[in-house]
């Protein structure tokens, strides 16, 4: 069974690099690859119940018990029926089996649906519409515009101009910006040419596969002649194709193969911490309940030995039973039989509908359904409620999942003027609302219908014709590398290969300055109306270094001006002298701006002297043209010409969060949990997020890891690690003395503390050297000590090994939410996976655990539903093992007083239903109807949630806590009645210290005793509370009164052997002394204990408990609703998104038609409904 299940036959070896021809599917075969199919489900029809039942097997408890049944199946040492274990255990297997059978088959559905899409294949001379799972390493295939790609393809030709092709790669990396790929001059001669496609019979070698989605290297060899592969001409599966007509790739790699699938990890199965601890509490269990059988059956020797070899005439041994010794033996399995109710199986029962109830929960809460796309929060999988209570490290992505990826035009600052707010009629300042009146672009044909803007002033500023205003947006449509497209008279789109270009283009166009057309040398702009064409003279392009983008163009007047516009920082430097008062009021309004966390822009122009320029565009061309330090010589001539520039103001752009993020991580935050976000978008975009959505603010001292090898990556960790907390380097220190010595051994690294707020921001490719396995120890000690940690351009793979990092280190339960497949491997390494639904693609809702349509619903699920969840199973355990080992240690003690015979102290029928009916349903009411404090409180008090990351609520202490206090419990309630009861006699006279007497008042005792405690562990009482607990100590009373009643004895003599014995003892007033001092001595010392502690040494929940408990004595406080404004320190948002090198794309026309200015079947708009629900 190899990656996602896929079956290859027999054992392959290791493919060291890949061999395929074109259109040869016979040559192809002889390699085995994999075909195209996926396979991520378990089981089939034939083998889902041996494996299902193997894998239920390998839980502790599941295998006990059938141990337990194989006991009782065997007459000399059973004393219980066979039924009252094999009933359950059945039950466990059979709801354990039909949701593991519905998850799987979920799983079946997804895999048809995607092996079973149509693609076309080249078949004989021919298209056919084949299923993708039938497609093979070497087949041709054709895709068309807004095609998911089916394999990893090497790319023949294209409908658009040189072979490019326009793909989208959200699925891989997040980004909604398109990419270009370009097939091979040699390939791109093949066109849509049927016949010389099939003809085509090229060799391709290349690297086996792998998951790396930046790098492909290979050669393509065509009739002798050998061509070089890289990633640039590869399409791979989980793209899109865009505004492309259609295109022709060869298979390289399929089905398991792709770089997607290869990034796309295994299938793991989850399993929460209390169910670790659970399971090695059984095992503890288990070395106590064989202590005490060993003890019984020893005892029942010694005992036989020295009593019962001479009462054989009144107590004869069983068949067979020949020796003392042998006996003791037989005794250890049928004490083994009547103390297994120390783990009982309706324990596990029990876990399961508590889970079950808990999910329901979360499927029900209104307040996560997000109704503008009808889509409610679900609880995929119901094995992981709790663990949702006890989060510590978060790991998020970033488009999509934080943010809408949409970018609006929201302010601006014009010659020394701010606009964009809106004032009410009198001049004020006013808050925006969705009544707050807009602009009424009705006068411009060519507006865009869905931009919104707030601010009248700037458009009576253009209708006015403001010389500066003019200007400004003059710039806006013109300095860029945005496409357009105009199919039909006036309906105009933009493609953009940044969102922010699109929004500044955009805002261009409704404020009169429409970019309608564009070729290699010129720029149509209808300004306020008037058509004018620019000659476009160059485009100094854009890169990490320059941080801004700059066009020459030459009016129609004949005027030449260079338009640029990027960082405030970077521009500011090459400003003229006579801007420095325009420069301080813009300086104010970016402070403004960044302050309320929009990414901002500053805009500047030179007006260019003929001469000048002419000399300049001739060692332009030259150096543009050089073969040797091409890139060196563009820079200098760059800095060259963008001096002395005249400031024109700034822009606001808006990268749209999701509702309530910043809110969200901010109660998340203070709940102590720690946010990492990993995202493939490039440094400055995470940055600019991170500040806006409050994950990282200025008071907070943020360290860039940016080495570009093995040796910087690991000096600049010792830096940031030297400035967070010096003594970390110390030979004493704890950590180093631990590691000091290498282990084969999983090592746990303790919470270190920094000596201040820091914040780490790391790269792709240093991320890359930082988890390398002499590295990573490096990384986790460093990051961890941070309150946020930021990844930028990670792959899937490594979304997954910084998850599996912490998890690796950290004794701490992490969590993953995302929204597209590039998510996918993140979501399945974490102890939680949460998928973001309501997005384009599903592949990371089908692989989470739970999801939903909004990340600001993640504060509700932990704080609310994962700290109830994770409250009510610890007071279960903690209830459920208390009350099991006071019910069973009873027969322990009563051992020593029955010549250790395996007689049981209760009823059978009692033994039977204790845990069926008598204490399941008050146990069952606390555990899924109990909290501390209600919803609004958990939210307004996150600290509440810091117990269940510390796991204080039930351990291995608090184990040992419930496990002492029911073997003090079953002393009381064995040895009260049993005190009691001897040389007692009833009112009448007649004797009452019988055996059926004393299991009566001992079962009673206990009874009410368990519930008692129930209701002193209740925090929040329901009616269904009281009905439970008092509904069950009812039906306690009735059943005993009927089943001991003559009428019963009569039809069923043998089975109802205690014939009014309920009647002759309950009518005692000693017996109901001795119950109440039964109560009394049981519950009074954990009413103390819990009152003192409370008092003496409260935990942080007491504390806050406290002050929950003030609170409420005054008013509700509103839930906060205003938006968060803080003071900032400037962030550009420029050209986050673009490629370096798209402007020479432009210029040359490689991307252009001859006749349309740029001919898409694809649209973009920033505000479009399409990207609207993104």
């Amino acid at each position: 069974m190899s990656l996602f299940g896929l079956k290859f036959g027999k054992k392959k070896l290791k493919e060291e690099e890949r061999l395929l021809k074109a259109n040869n599917r016979d040559f192809n075969l002889t390699f085995e690859y994999a075909n195209n199919s996926i396979k991520t489900s378990k089981y089939n029809f034939f083998t889902f119940l041996p494996l299902n039942l193997f894998e239920q097997f390998q839980r502790i408890a599941n295998a006990y018990f059938l141990f337990l049944l194989i006991l009782q199946l065997i007459p000399q040492i059973s004393s219980l029926s066979w039924f009252t274990t094999v009933v359950p255990l059945v039950l466990v297997l059979a709801v354990s089996g039909v949701k593991d059978a519905i998850d799987d088959f979920n799983r079946h559905k997804s895999d048809n649906h995607v092996n079973n899409r149509l693609v076309q294949v080249l078949i004989n001379g021919r298209l056919k519409d084949d299923k993708w799972m039938n497609i093979q390493v070497g087949d041709i295939i054709k895709l068309e515009n807004n095609n998911f790609v089916t394999a990893d393809l090497l790319l023949l030709s294209s409908s658009e101009p040189h072979s490019l092709t326009y793909i989208e790669t959200a699925e891989l990396d997040g980004e909604t910006n398109l990419k270009v790929k370009q097939a091979l001059t040699v390939t791109a001669e093949l066109g849509d040419n049927l016949q010389k496609l099939t003809d085509f019979c090229g060799e391709v070698k290349c690297e086996a596969p792998n998951n790396k989605l930046d790098k492909f290297t290979g050669t393509l060899t065509i009739r002798g002649e050998k061509f070089a592969l890289d990633n640039e001409k590869m399409l791979l599966r989980g793209c899109t194709i865009r505004n492309t007509e259609w295109c022709f790739g060869l298979v390289i790699y399929a089905g398991p193969d792709t770089k997607l699938m290869q990034n796309s990890g295994r299938t793991t199965f989850k399993r929460t911490s209390i169910d670790r601890l659970m399971n090695v509490l059984v095992l503890v269990i288990f070395a106590f309940l064989a202590l005490m059988c060993f003890i019984l059956a020893i005892g029942n020797g010694i005992w036989e030995y020295e009593k019962g070899y001479y009462f054989q005439v009144y107590l004869p041994w069983a068949e067979g039973v020949d020796s003392a010794p042998y006996s003791g033996f037989l005794m250890f399995w049928s004490y083994v039989i009547i103390l297994n109710t120390v783990v009982p199986i309706s324990l596990y029962v029990s876990v399961e509908i508590i889970r079950l109830g808990n999910s329901f929960y979360i499927d029900w809460d209104r307040k996560m359904y997000y109704p503008l796309n009808d889509t409610p929060a679900q609880a995929r999988t119901t094995t992981l409620n709790e663990e949702l209570g006890q989060i510590k490290y978060v790991f998020s992505d970033k488009t999509g999942t934080l943010t809408q990826n949409i970018m609006c035009f929201n302010k601006c600052s014009i010659n020394g003027k701010s606009y964009g707010d809106a004032y009410d009629v009198v001049g004020q300042r006013t808050e925006i609302t969705e009544h707050t009146e807009k602009v009424d672009f009705s006068y411009n044909p060519l507006a865009d219908p869905k931009f919104v803007f707030y601010d009248h002033s700037l458009v009576e500023a253009m209708k006015l014709g403001d010389a500066a205003t003019h200007q400004f947006f003059r710039l806006l449509s013109l300095c860029h590398t945005v496409m357009p497209e105009e199919k039909e008279e006036g309906n105009l789109v933009y493609q953009a290969q940044s969102p922010d270009e699109g929004a500044l283009v955009t805002a261009a166009r409704n404020f009169g300055f429409v970019f309608r057309a564009r070729t290699p040398e010129t720029i149509t702009v209808v300004e306020m109306g008037e058509t004018k064409v620019y000659e476009l003279l160059a485009i100094l392009d854009f890169n990490n270094v320059r941080k801004r983008m700059s066009v020459i163009v030459r009016s129609p007047e004949g005027d030449l001006t260079l338009y640029c516009k990027g960082a405030d920082t970077i521009l500011y430097e090459l400003l003229d002298a006579s801007c420095g008062a325009l420069k301080e009021e813009t300086t104010e309004h970016l402070n403004e701006f960044a302050g309320e966390g929009l990414r901002t822009l500053v805009v500047a122009y030179k007006t260019l002297q003929k001469d000048y320029f002419e000399e300049w565009h001739k060692r332009h061309h030259e150096a543009s043209t050089a073969l040797d330090g091409r890139d060196e010589k563009l820079s200098e001539l760059y800095e060259e010409i963008e001096k002395d520039l005249m400031l024109l103001g700034a822009t606001a752009i808006e990268d749209k969060l999701q509702d309530g993020v910043p809110q969200t991580i901010e109660i998340l935050t203070k709940a102590h949990i720690k946010i990492w976000v990993l995202t493939g978008d490039k440094q400055e975009t995470a940055e600019n997020i991170g500040y806006s959505c409050n994950l990282l603010h200025d008071d907070m001292d943020v360290i860039v890891i940016e080495g570009n090898t093995s040796e910087d990556v690991l000096n600049e960790l010792r830096e940031a690690r030297t400035k967070m907390k010096p003594d970390s380097f110390l030979d004493s220190d704890e950590i180093n003395i631990k590691f000091e010595n290498p282990s084969t051994k999983p090592r746990i690294l303790p919470e270190e503390q920094a000596n201040g707020v820091y914040g780490l921001v790391i790269n792709g490719h240093s991320l890359a050297y930082a988890l390398e396995g002499n590295l990573e120890l490096e990384l986790v000690r460093t990051a961890c000590m941070c309150k946020a940690v930021i990844c930028c351009r990670v792959t899937p793979l490594q979304k997954a090994q910084v998850v599996e990092l912490v998890k690796k280190y950290k004794k701490a339960v992490t969590l993953a939410i995302g929204d597209g497949a590039n998510d996918v491997s993140m979501i399945k390494t974490a102890h939680i996976g949460v998928g973001i639904s309501g997005q384009e693609g599903m592949q990371a809702v089908l692989s989470s655990d739970f999801s939903f349509a909004q990340f600001r619903y993640l504060q509700r699920l932990l704080l609310v539903h994962g700290r109830w969840s994770y409250i009510r199973m610890c007071k279960f355990l903690s209830y459920f093992f208390y009350k099991n080992f006071a019910f069973t240690l009873v027969h322990f003690w009563y051992g020593f007083f029955s010549g250790f015979s395996a007689q049981t102290v209760y009823d059978q029928w009692f033994i039977a239903l204790y845990n069926l009916v008598y204490t399941s349903l008050p146990v069952l009411g606390m555990s899924l109807f109990d909290q501390d404090v209600d919803d609004r409180w958990s939210l307004l008090f996150p600290h509440l949630y810091e117990p269940g990351q510390q796991n204080l609520y039930f351990n291995k202490v608090e184990f040992v806590k419930c496990m002492l206090h029911g073997i003090y419990s079953s002393l009381v309630l064995f040895f009260v009645p049993y005190g009691a009861m001897h040389d007692t006699i009833r009112s009448d006279g007649k004797a009452i210290a019988d055996y059926q007497s004393f299991a009566l008042m001992a079962q009673t005792c206990l009874l009410i005793v368990v519930s008692v405690q129930i209701g002193l562990d209740t925090a929040y009482w329901t009616a269904v509370n009281q009905f439970f607990i008092w509904g069950s100590l009812s039906v306690y009373f009735a059943i005993i009164f009927t089943m001991y009643s003559d009428g019963m004895y009569l039809i069923f003599t043998a089975s109802f052997p205690f014939i009014g014995t309920a009647r002759n003892t309950l009518s005692q007033p000693n017996v109901w002394l001795a119950i109440f001092l039964s109560i009394i001595l049981c519950v009074l010392p954990v009413v103390g204990y819990r009152f003192l502690k409370a008092q003496l040494m409260p935990t942080v929940s007491d504390k806050v408990l406290r002050k929950i408990r003030e609170a409420k004595k005054r008013p509700l406080p509103p839930m906060p609703k205003t938006r968060l404004r803080r003071t900032s320190t400037r962030r550009s948002g420029y050209a986050f998104s673009h490629q370096h090198g798209f402007g020479a794309l432009i210029t040359s026309g490689r991307n252009m038609r001859p006749k349309l200015p740029f001919a898409t079947t694809g649209t973009f708009s920033p505000n479009s409904e399409k990207t609207r629900r993104k």
